[in-house]
């Protein structure tokens, strides 16, 4: 465990080396972007397409159809609201007429698989109906109700139905079983329960959730379904839309709630007219009445008095009183009128009055004269006024029962169906382009989101001056080299760079280490080099090879050792077998130097293999023995490297290093975390050994960014096992 903390000197974002991130992971975000895509796939496939119908409604003036007396117009509302007409449209009014039409309350529903239900509902896959899968639906099946009636107990509860040879079997709520044919009305007079399947067309076996749903919840889910809008600010013409999964269902519940609407539309435009007719129709039957009796009374008066008429003065008296009366009522609705525009104090409005007052003077003259008539014809003179008066109102009640009637049969509302329901032959949803091209770019974006994060979890080493900082010294930074990277496949190694192309970058960095090396080991105990790593991948064989031979190269006698006995591949780059003689031979005392040491590729080059790979390598390591090699080797080599397996793996770097002269750790540019080199210097430590150096391999400028800060908590555990014969 170890944390590790540096400020930061640069928190600019490299774009370049983001894109070189992204490119590094494509293969990663390929595949996230794949298998988004069959999850968009599969999502398209499991989910049942959405259909709509629409129509078109137009909102009219109501301009009445018939010339109506002036004092009728109030009863018809000439202008259009389109809110509220939407919200009546919407209303439990209307739908609740449209849900007890079309029996929108019954629900049947088939059972479905589990996942794939929809999928196996659509499309008709090749799979066996066996076991469970016997019951669930499969494209084709489908089942109708001709009548469905529950009791109240049993609304929103299902019941189950399954198909069988020659009919069906219900379970009832109260867990009652009963069967029923096809085409047959099947009832339970004591539940009061009746049911019809018209049609079912199904294999036996398969299973049918029936319910009924309450009024409330099935307007609910209706009016969920429905939009209704305006087109275009006050136009007064309406949208009216509906979605659902069956085409010809969704024409059909759309004509019914606009056939519903302007039903309703009608009828609350005749409301008030037939609240009219029903008012005079009460008061026809008094009128009547009144009309009979006043007659009644002028002829038993004319009888008492022995056939009275009236002479020519009352006579006149009379035509001019029933004249004034009706021009002093004319005057009244004249008033009536021009008080909503005028004030008393206006010209017009005074003119009105002053006519009214003198046509009321001349009333009461004409009831003084009246009063001083003899007293039979003052009487026959008000039998006969109330007769025609009580005849006067009781024609007028007649004539405005006939206009009102001709309004009430003329009234067709103020709303017309422009465009009658109709569905588009193609889904609405989902929409399968843009379903495909979000799962890709999510795909893609979750895909790169993993390669960011997993680049910033492992955030390798940028410049040696990060190890320096630790302090531990670089010995030399060496350039990546395309042609050597053999990270991937070990098994095709491209051969010892230093040899095959000694003008490489890495190369001429392996000579500037075999000089360092050679002044920093001046003082060492013996002249044996062993080469470590915190982890497999680092880059530490690669690097030992090179530097055995550039080392080599110069003159000096250079022994390799391939030191990792358990998963060491040295042997490929000199071409010996794996059952060679090597270094574990050597240690358990089955072999002598000389019968394990190969000559390489070069004069002064020799190489000692892991030989078997034993089962105690860290045991062998500590054999007295492992020290005389090395003592004996430092007699006849000018060099001895050792390339020794990872120190966060293993713990043979560490035994390996007290009997080394120099210990060297080898980190990678960009891949080998600070982190790691500061838990191996601390593993070192605690064993009481020492750490002399490191090596920067693979340093890529490309990739180097500067300035980062690092705050780590590790714990590491490699898995490296040993490889077998």
């Amino acid at each position: 465990m170890s944390s590790t903390t540096q400020a930061p000197e640069d928190d600019e974002i490299d774009l370049l080396q983001l894109l070189l991130t992204i490119w590094k992971g494509k293969l990663t975000v390929a595949v996230f972007a794949l298998l988004a895509l069959v999850a968009g796939a599969f999502y398209l496939a499991s989910t049942p397409p959405t259909y709509q119908a629409d129509a078109l409604l137009q909102l009219e003036e109501r301009s009445g159809q018939l010339a109506l007396p002036e004092a009728m117009q109030g009863l018809v509302d000439n202008s259009p609201q389109s809110a509220t007409e939407i919200e009546l449209l919407r209303s439990r009014l209307v739908l609740g007429r449209v849900v007890a039409e079309l029996n929108l309350d019954w629900r049947v529903e088939p059972v479905k698989a589990p996942l794939i239900g929809n999928i196996l509902a659509r499309y008709a896959l090749p799979i066996p109906e066996f076991g469970p899968m016997a019951v669930y639906a499969r494209a084709g099946e489908g089942l109708t109700l001709g009548l469905l009636s529950v009791p109240p107990s049993w609304i929103n509860r299902e019941i189950l139905l399954e198909v069988t040879e020659g009919g069906y079997r219900l379970t009832l709520p109260g867990e009652q079983e009963v069967s029923g044919t096809v085409g047959q009305m099947l009832a339970i007079e004591a539940e009061n329960f009746a049911i019809n399947v018209d049609t079912l067309v199904a294999p036996p076996g398969r299973e049918y959730t029936i319910t009924q749903i309450d009024e409330l919840r099935a307007i609910s889910s209706l009016r969920s379904n429905l939009t209704v809008s305006e087109r275009g600010r006050g136009s007064g013409v309406l949208e009216v839309r509906f979605a659902g999964g069956d085409r010809a269902l969704n024409a059909r519940i759309l004509n019914a709630v606009t056939q519903s609407y302007v039903q309703q539309n009608i009828a609350r435009s005749a409301a008030e007219a037939q609240s009219s007719l029903e008012f005079i129709n009460t008061q026809l039957p008094q009128a009547e009445a009144a009309l009979r009796q006043a007659e009644t009374a002028l002829n038993d008066y004319r009888q008492r008095q022995v056939a009275i008429d009236l002479t020519f003065e009352t006579q006149n008296i009379l035509s001019q009183i029933n004249a004034f009366e009706a021009q002093i009522a004319e005057l009244q609705r004249r008033e009536d009128e021009i008080s909503q525009r005028y004030t008393p104090s206006h010209p017009v409005y005074r003119q009105l009055l002053e006519e009214r007052e003198r046509l009321e003077a001349r009333m009461a003259d004409l009831r003084v004269q009246a009063g001083n008539l003899p007293e039979t014809q003052r009487e026959v003179l008000n039998l006969t006024r109330n007769v025609e008066l009580a005849q006067r109102i009781y024609t007028e009640l007649l004539t405005r029962q006939q206009e009102v009637e001709v309004l009430r049969a003329s009234t067709v509302g103020n709303v017309r169906i422009v465009d009658t329901a109709a569905s588009a032959p193609l889904p609405i949803a989902p929409r399968k382009s843009m379903v495909m091209a979000l799962s890709l770019i999510l795909g893609a974006m979750l895909g790169i989101a993993v390669v960011l994060v997993r680049s910033w979890l492992h955030k390798g080493i940028q410049d040696s001056t990060e190890i320096e900082k630790l302090g531990l010294p670089v010995f030399a930074t060496i350039n990546y080299s395309a042609a050597a990277d053999s990270h991937e496949s070990r098994r095709n190694l491209p051969g010892i760079l230093a040899i095959k192309d000694p003008t490489d970058l890495s190369v001429e960095a392996f000579r500037s280490l075999r000089t360092s090396l050679h002044f920093g080991m001046l003082d060492a105990d013996s002249r044996s080099l062993a080469l470590t790593s915190p982890h497999p991948g680092a880059g530490k064989t690669f690097s030992a090879v090179n530097l055995a031979a550039t080392a080599a190269q110069s003159g000096q006698k250079i022994c390799l050792i391939d030191a990792d006995m358990r998963r060491g591949y040295l042997h490929r780059y000199f071409g010996v077998e794996r059952s060679h003689l090597g270094l574990a031979d050597i240690l358990a005392g089955d072999a002598d130097i000389e019968s394990c040491l190969v000559q390489g590729p070069l004069p002064d080059l020799y190489f000692i293999p892991t030989g078997k790979y034993p089962p105690n390598p860290s045991e062998l390591l500590m054999r007295d023995s492992f020290n005389q090699l090395i003592k004996s080797l430092d007699e006849h080599f000018d060099l001895t490297i050792l390339d020794c397996p990872p120190i966060l793996a293993v713990t043979d770097p560490v035994i390996i290093s007290r009997a080394a002269g120099t210990t060297i750790l080898v980190a990678r540019h960009n891949v080998t975390p600070l982190g790691e080199i500061d838990a191996s210097m601390k593993a070192f430590d605690a064993a009481g050994a020492k750490l002399n150096g490191a090596i920067l391999n693979g340093f890529d400028p490309k990739k180097a960014k500067g300035g980062y800060g690092y705050g780590y908590g590790y714990g590491y555990r490699y898995q490296y096992k040993q490889r077998e014969d």
